[in-house]
């Protein structure tokens, strides 16, 4: 299991998490709703590139949303698109993105350099 803080302060932003697999859901659901997350709660994927850690919308308590109302925008939930929308609790660094739109994938993308990991003992 492993836990990410925050590179700049050490809190941390999830609680223990896993590698996992992608969820490959149903279609996505008609009209303005909110598809499934992409990842089962407790688990994260790194994406092709690495610069991304791909998690459960619920899986990140230590983080807030982002105080410039520009990247907190969307038609049903959270777009994604104007830059990082998540920020450290504990210091405010921009530490991810949160896609909950009913255009987009449901999940939170941790910037790879944003953050480090603490492998716990199992």
């Amino acid at each position: 299991m492993i836990v990410f803080h925050c590179m700049n302060c050490q809190q941390p932003l999830t609680g223990a998490v896993e590698p996992g697999e992608s969820l490959r859901g149903p279609e996505r659901p008609p009209g303005h709703g909110i598809p499934s997350p992409r990842m089962a709660q407790g688990t994260f994927t790194v994406n092709v590139d690495g610069s991304l850690l791909i998690l459960h919308p619920d899986d990140v308590p230590g983080t807030a949303l982002h105080p410039d109302a520009r990247r907190i925008i969307g038609c049903c939930g959270l777009s994604g698109q104007d830059g990082p929308n998540l920020v450290c609790s504990g210091c405010g660094v921009e530490v991810a993105t949160k896609e909950s739109d009913c255009w987009t994938d449901n999940l939170v993308a941790l910037v790879a350099t944003a953050v480090s990991e603490d492998r716990l003992s199992e």
